[in-house]
């Protein structure tokens, strides 16, 4: 009897709940309303000791967490949304935690490519940023069959970033760059043409003139897919950007909630955008001094 009483009851709250999220997005949208934000989701091992709970708790609990503020951003309208799931430097942590987490990940990529998942709810295309070579295997492959199944959707972007840091990133880039530039320069002198030869003798006598330069850069960056995030959200009071989209991030508005990772509500989405809003018109004014 409870149990019927219970599911009975579940749909009307949900759907009270969405028809409430709208009433408020309808009012945001007057606003501008970002396209890309940016979470750093930080305090789930805290949330976990916090409550005496079992080590991958507060990871579990902060996919919870993930998926609300998917929910909820994709609702707004946002189109791109990018997390720090999985650091470059989190792989100094105890192997049997680095294992759990990996774990958790693939558990959580088959959970979200169930056909009546968020992502195919919401048409989310995945991109997984970061050194993917770093992974173990089995997540590695389980990140690549999440990009193949979602390579058709097109109306969201959700990029997880993992074994990922920006110094990483930018580095890889640089490499990327300097590669292509030296094939063209090859691919020159094959063909006899002295204009590549001209190019190099210039840039060593005119260490002005760039054989690269920051459009180069750029489009070899692993967040390439994506534009620069409009907002950059980081849980538990922090305002440190801990090597996240550096690159990116020179005209992004950056919150800090006190609230730890897997704590995060609703009203928290809601006031960050307000303050971007409110901030909007200075960090638009400041892209255009460039």
């Amino acid at each position: 009897m409870e149990k019927g009483s219970g599911s009975g009851g579940t749909p009307f709250f949900e759907n009270l709940g969405t028809f409430f999220r709208k009433c408020i997005f309808s009012v945001l949208s007057v606003g501008p309303i970002p396209n890309h934000i940016a979470f750093i989701m930080d305090g789930n091992r805290r949330y976990a000791k916090k409550r005496n709970l079992v080590e991958g708790a507060g990871h579990r609990a902060g996919f919870l967490a993930l998926m609300s503020m998917l929910r909820y951003s994709y609702e707004l309208g946002v189109k791109y949304v990018t997390i720090y799931a999985f650091s470059i430097e989190n792989f100094k942590r105890r192997p049997e935690e680095v294992q759990s987490v990996m774990d958790l990940m693939i558990e959580k990529i088959e959970q979200l490519l169930k056909e009546e998942s968020i992502l195919n709810h919401y048409g989310i295309r995945v991109h997984f940023i970061g050194n993917l070579k770093l992974l173990s295997a089995p997540a590695r492959l389980a990140a690549e069959r999440a990009m193949l199944v979602t390579a058709c959707n097109s109306k969201a972007v959700l990029s997880i970033c993992v074994a990922y840091t920006s110094t990483n990133e930018i580095m890889h880039a640089v490499e990327e760059s300097c590669v292509e530039k030296w094939g063209e320069i090859r691919e020159l002198n094959a063909r006899g043409v002295e204009c590549g030869l001209t190019e190099l003798e210039g840039y060593e006598k005119d260490g002005a003139r760039h054989l690269i330069n920051l459009t180069d850069i750029a489009k070899h960056l692993y967040m390439a897919v994506a534009p620069d995030p409009d907002i950059m959200i980081r849980t538990s009071g922090e305002t440190r950007l801990s090597n996240f989209l550096l690159w990116q991030s020179q005209y992004c508005y950056l919150d800090s909630p006190s609230v730890l990772w897997p704590d995060i509500g609703f009203w928290h989405l809601v006031w960050a955008i307000m303050k971007f809003q409110r901030n909007h018109f200075y960090l638009e004014k400041k892209k255009k001094q460039l």
